[in-house]
């Protein structure tokens, strides 16, 4: 069973996501083109957005345990204003990702704090925070570089950890499924597979054989497309779908009681 990467491996990811979501704000045609994947959107929201949750986190990180985000850290994003001339946005962008990385190096992967995923499957702690923020940062890349017009698939190594990323920490919980008891597989062409399955106790997922038996429903693609399918960022019907599409539809109206 294939590992997950090592902290040393998040945080080279993270640089190199960011360096890629630099280059795509760069090259588009100004700030104010729409950011088609997130509607309402212009690409210097999306600025906003990546690059003040660089320096939300890395207080987040800096904080350690809590029950929830520094005062400070949330009052800071709410008043965040970017620079508007094009090198000063490129350094502030920079800035921002070097914040969260020496925050994350600071603290180690193991040391714990806030996350808005208390009872995931994701860990609690600074390295649950890097695995995340480096899905976050290639998610937002794709989508400034499909703002841009030139987008690009995913990297292997960002993907094949980012299906299992986003089921262990925004699908998996203990709140129960309020349908008949099922699961979901996710095939990912590279050789990987995921199973969630969901009952009264809850969503939790697994990793399963490829040649696993149909579950309720199954999605088969790139680990790419999978994790632009789960953000929403593809339509369905761009993979492959085998069982009943509208459990789909169910487990994506799905919102689970905190716990």
């Amino acid at each position: 069973m294939e590992k997950n990467p090592e902290f040393s491996d998040l945080l080279r990811l993270i640089d190199e996501r960011s360096s890629a979501f630099r280059a795509a704000v760069a090259a588009a045609p100004g700030p104010d083109v729409p950011v088609t994947t997130c509607p309402g959107w212009t690409l210097l929201d999306l600025v906003k957005h990546l690059g003040g949750g660089d320096r939300f986190w890395a207080a987040i990180v800096a904080a350690g345990p809590a029950d929830g985000p520094p005062e400070e850290a949330v009052a800071a994003r709410a008043a965040l204003e970017v620079p508007q001339e094009r090198e000063e946005l490129q350094t502030w962008l920079a800035a921002s990702t070097q914040l969260l990385l020496d925050a994350l190096r600071e603290a180690g992967p193991d040391s714990g704090c806030w996350t808005w995923w208390p009872a995931s499957q994701s860990p609690r702690t600074a390295g649950g925070v890097a695995r995340h923020r480096v899905q976050e940062t290639s998610v937002h890349t794709y989508d400034a570089q499909l703002a841009g017009g030139a987008p690009q698939p995913l990297p292997d190594e960002v993907a094949l950890d980012g299906v299992e990323e986003f089921l262990f920490t925004v699908c998996a919980t203990p709140s129960a499924w309020p349908h008949r008891p099922t699961a979901f597989d996710f095939h990912a062409t590279e050789g990987r597979s995921w199973r969630l399955t969901v009952d009264g106790d809850g969503a939790r997922v697994t990793r399963v054989p490829a040649a696993t038996a149909t579950a309720g429903a199954s999605v088969r693609g790139t680990a790419g497309e999978l994790v632009l399918y789960l953000y929403d960022r593809v339509p369905a019907d761009t993979l492959q779908l085998d069982g009943d599409a509208g459990l789909l539809d169910l487990l994506r109206a799905w919102e689970p009681e905190e716990k």
